[in-house]
């Protein structure tokens, strides 16, 4: 069994880890630990929760040496707010036995602030991309001293709308530098941006975006309707033993909330929720009290899906099935972290037949079904989405006649028929002042007297 001995750490490093009770570095840990080390470009194919962000960050401390210089050393970039706090969190863990000034800056938050603070200097900022490039226009932050730049969640930052950011900020940064990107997924996006920037990068892929993690158990219920999926998972959720730290992703914001809804009366403080309507304090309170324990279920959408670091869910509910495939691979990766089992389970509709089956040809792997609960009620109440349409084939258009008349016609009356002449004030004064003369016309009549 390999231990994190045979990466050589600092002993700060070593007492960080012992600390947080890690044993053996995983795959990617151990595959990027060196090549980091060595200073060349990477790119990382990572599933989520395999452990990138100590993958990227123990070499980057090992590496950084004390400094009292203002300006960051190292960048690293997440796309959410989330994220953010995450990863200062861990990279302050990692690095509590060192001096090492880590700074986060996110949106939705006053950015005087975050300028204050930045100002006084910090040796790694932890950012989004957006907080960051309104960060470095009003030059609260120089980024000509970064020698080290990490994108991780790339493709979500792609899909979020990060491009045009993303592009200006490593425009920014100096040419001399080491670029470690880390993605779920390879896309042409991503391509690109590693073929715009990225120099001769060593390419390290550690279970691939698509594949089912051997350590998730995968179940499916096919489910009729909105309301019958809440029947049945509040029929679930009465098993609190087994059902001690759930997960539950719903689709859009709308539904999460009618969700939260129809479970609070019946699971009240036990329940938390959070989307991006929410508030930021409201987000992170929802996220620490599930992460502590003080609440059993947390509904999230997909903002949660990605980079998240939740210990011990015990189960991951896809409530709605995701109409991207990778958008499942991604959310059960919430469960079975750092090569604990997991369990997820997915409501299945029949309209969201073909989603299911997209994800099950992705991973090459069929989801066992399981035979609905007689005891469950089926609903037949239909959220709104679910209703039909109505239309009313027999309506009646008005149809334009033909024998009908046409519109009026008729002469103008006599003080509608008067000549605009540009008002009183310009007539009156137009007589007493005559048209004034142009320069031209002056020079002429200079040139005359002469």
């Amino acid at each position: 069994m390999n231990t994190f001995e045979i990466l050589n750490l600092s002993k700060p490093l070593r007492q960080a880890i012992d600390d947080l009770g890690f044993e053996r570095p995983t795959p990617i840990q151990e595959q990027a630990y060196p090549v980091i080390l060595s200073g060349k470009d990477i790119i990382g194919i990572a599933q989520t929760g395999t452990g990138k962000t100590l993958a990227y960050m123990l070499p980057i401390l090992k590496d950084l040496k004390f400094s009292e210089q203002v300006n960051p050393r190292v960048l690293v970039l997440v796309p959410t707010r989330e994220l953010v706090l995450q990863v200062v969190d861990q990279i302050e863990q990692m690095a509590a036995y060192m001096s090492v000034r880590v700074l986060g800056v996110y949106g939705g938050t006053n950015i005087n602030t975050q300028k204050i603070t930045a100002l006084q200097g910090a040796d790694i900022v932890v950012a989004t991309p957006g907080r960051l490039y309104d960060l470095v226009l009003s030059r609260a932050l120089q980024l000509k001293e970064v020698k080290k730049l990490v994108i991780d969640e790339v493709d979500v930052m792609l899909d979020l709308g990060f491009r045009f950011q993303l592009t200006n900020i490593m425009e920014l940064l100096p040419e001399r530098r080491q670029n470690i990107m880390f993605s779920a997924t390879m896309t042409e996006d991503v391509e690109v941006l590693i073929n715009d920037f990225f120099s001769a990068p060593v390419k390290i892929s550690i279970a691939v975006s698509g594949t089912p993690l051997d350590n998730i158990s995968q179940e499916y219920y096919p489910v009729k309707n909105f309301y019958t999926k809440v029947n049945l998972l509040l029929h679930l959720l009465r098993d609190r033993e087994t059902f001690h730290k759930v997960l539950v992703f719903v689709s859009n914001k709308k539904s999460a909330d009618r969700l939260f809804m129809a479970m609070e009366g019946i699971y009240g403080s036990e329940t938390c929720i959070i989307h991006s309507n929410k508030s930021q304090n409201y987000r992170i309170r929802s996220i620490r009290q599930f992460d502590e324990g003080k609440n059993r279920i947390l509904v999230a959408t997909d903002v949660m899906a990605r980079g998240l670091d939740m210990a011990k869910v015990s189960h991951v509910i896809n409530f709605d099935t995701p109409a991207y495939p990778e958008n499942y691979i991604h959310r059960i990766g919430r469960t079975g972290r750092a090569e604990e089992e997991g369990k997820t389970i997915l409501f299945c509709t029949e309209k969201e037949t073909p989603f299911r089956e997209a994800i099950e040809y992705l991973m090459a792997y069929e989801i066992p079904r399981l035979e609905f609960p007689e005891e469950v009620e089926v609903s037949t109440e239909l959220a709104p989405e679910e209703r039909p349409k109505n239309k009313e084939i027999n309506a009646h258009h008005k149809v334009p006649d033909p024998d009908a008349p046409g519109p009026a016609f008729h002469e103008k009356k006599a003080k509608n028929r008067k000549t605009n002449l540009g008002g009183s004030y310009r007539r009156e004064v137009g007589k007493k002042y005559k048209k004034p003369r142009t320069r031209g016309d002056k020079n002429q009549k200079g040139k005359g007297k002469r």
